[in-house]
């Protein structure tokens, strides 16, 4: 930990000051998270530009996301300038789509993430330098893997909206930090966990979303859920032979952050990469869903991402394969789904 937030962690949780940057469903409920809580006292908010920040502030809700949450003004301070609110962060959430992250943070200076501690929830993987986020700022912007965490659930963003009962699991190689990090979501509707596999738990974040556009594609195929079991099955054993072949690591993959995070992806109705999926099993093209669709898909930009990434590794992931050979290779989805049926046997 730096000198700097020790002394503040001496001090108190509520001394640290924590800024998150993004404005869309994921950011909005982790905002929401922390305004509920009793620490942070005041949350930076980056969001994308002054027109947003204006709503905000006369309607108390984002604008596009998550409308139904008022947010409490007396403990947000809103900004559409990145700088300011990193600048004056001790902590920074980034919760952006892993493809607009790069554009983002060009404006930022090389030294902006100095003395910073940072907290992914990107699921996703940059599509240039094929690292997933803590290496990313580790190698890009210069911050030390002990100040570096990632967020990860199950949890989506529309059931923290209605305060259901959700589990957030926070990863460091530092688990004091990680430890101090947990306390700051912990409330009446998030319990949370922490582990040192900051690796795992951010491949399985971004792997799951592929997984949950498989499941889409078969659904509106109209296959059932007794296969849906069988492909659900199937992809938590190539979400763990991919991170053995990539990182060795005494991990249990049933746990909330493997296992869980994929179930409530494959299955959910709130799930845009389901969503994504089902559209193309319909017969719609990848061009026609995406229009259609009000949020981004990272599964569409991970599928083509993992499977460059693989090609390193070598694991076995026939459903990556499939899912890779219909959004970007143009196979008709009936007929690459019924080609893998034999490799899940």
């Amino acid at each position: 930990m730096l000198e700097h937030q020790i002394e503040l962690l001496s001090q108190g949780m509520d001394a640290l000051k924590i800024g998150v940057v993004g404005n869309g469903s994921w950011a909005t409920a982790l905002v929401k998270i922390l305004c509920d809580n009793a620490v942070p006292k005041i949350i930076s908010w980056h969001l994308k530009n002054d027109e947003d920040v204006q709503f905000v502030e006369q309607n108390k809700h984002n604008p596009r996301y998550l409308t139904d949450v008022a947010f409490d003004l007396s403990k947000i301070e809103l900004n559409a300038s990145l700088l300011k609110v990193i600048e004056q962060s001790d902590v920074i959430l980034v919760a952006v789509p892993s493809a607009f992250l790069d554009d983002l943070l060009q404006q930022c200076p090389a030294d902006s993430f100095k003395n910073k501690t940072i907290i992914s929830a990107v699921k996703g993987v940059n599509s240039k330098t094929h690292q997933i986020i803590s290496p990313y700022f580790q190698s890009v912007w210069q911050v030390p893997a002990a100040q570096m965490l990632a967020v990860s659930g199950p949890c989506h963003a529309e059931e923290v909206a209605m305060e259901k009962l959700s589990y957030l699991t926070l990863a460091s190689e530092n688990e004091t930090l990680a430890t101090q990090m947990a306390a700051l979501f912990n409330n009446k509707y998030i319990l949370t966990k922490t582990t040192n596999d900051i690796y795992g738990i951010e491949y399985a974040a971004v792997l799951k979303n592929v997984y949950a556009i498989a499941c889409g594609i078969c659904h509106g195929l109209g296959y059932g859920d007794n296969f849906q079991a069988v492909l659900v099955s199937a992809s938590i054993r190539e979400i763990e032979c991919f991170l053995n072949a990539s990182h060795q690591y005494h991990r249990d993959v049933k746990d909330n952050a493997y296992l869980g995070d994929l179930l409530v992806t494959a299955y959910s109705q709130f799930s845009r990469n389901r969503t994504f999926g089902n559209m193309l099993g319909k017969g719609y093209s990848v061009k026609s869903a995406q229009r259609e669709m009000n949020m981004i898909a990272e599964g569409f930009f991970a599928t083509r991402t993992m499977h460059e990434i693989n090609s390193e590794h070598n694991a076995v992931m026939p459903i990556l394969n499939a899912v890779y050979d219909i959004i970007y290779n143009n196979h008709q989805p009936k007929k690459r789904i019924e080609s893998l049926l034999v490799e899940l046997i």
